[in-house]
């Protein structure tokens, strides 16, 4: 993918379609290294697919043959000389603490380090996409943090759904001011 954020809608995605009902998407940046942490509490893999996930040729999927989200980022980490890791716990074995975690690190100064791109646009694309479903988001940058939690604008809105067009828009001018302000640190 040309941008880690398409990877981060991608992952986040597959969360989702585990019947997640919270996901935390966290990005810590350094002047070196920008890890990638996505978590869900979905329903969770069990080993023989967290083995096969990397691979291109294998999905769960039923309309395609190939998947590619994680097989892409995987590589995409690894080419900069960082690192990927799946962990899982599927949820008829871990009935309270079930889920899944993906880690990637990439070296940022690596030729090959992928921009991150629009991750204001990942984000509201999923809230958009999934409104039922809670997201934390938090990137921790050196110069400060830029974050959101649908849990408190819930709070907030009552029963005014997520995906109302003033409150996605509310959403994506919240997140590009905060981005705005630490970026200008």
């Amino acid at each position: 993918m040309k941008e880690i954020s398409l990877n981060i809608l991608d992952i986040a995605k597959n969360s989702t379609k585990a019947k997640a009902t919270l996901t935390t998407i966290t990005i810590n940046e350094t002047e070196d290294t920008l890890t990638l942490i996505i978590g869900d509490n979905g329903c969770g893999m069990d080993e023989e697919t967290v083995k096969n996930v990397s691979n291109p040729f294998y999905t769960t999927r039923t309309t395609r043959k190939v998947g590619m989200g994680i097989p892409l980022l995987k590589l995409s980490a690894e080419q900069t000389g960082g690192s990927f890791e799946i962990k899982s716990k599927p949820q008829d074995e871990f009935p309270t603490e079930h889920g899944t975690v993906v880690t990637a690190v990439f070296n940022k100064k690596h030729i090959d380090f992928t921009p991150l791109g629009d991750v204001t646009s990942s984000i509201v694309t999923l809230i958009q996409g999934d409104p039922q479903v809670d997201f934390l988001f938090t990137h921790n940058k050196p110069q400060g943090t830029v974050s959101l939690d649908t849990r408190e604008l819930r709070e907030v809105l009552g029963e005014v759904p997520l995906d109302t067009f003033e409150v996605i828009m509310w959403i994506t001018d919240n997140l590009n001011e905060q981005y705005n302000e630490v970026n200008a640190q």
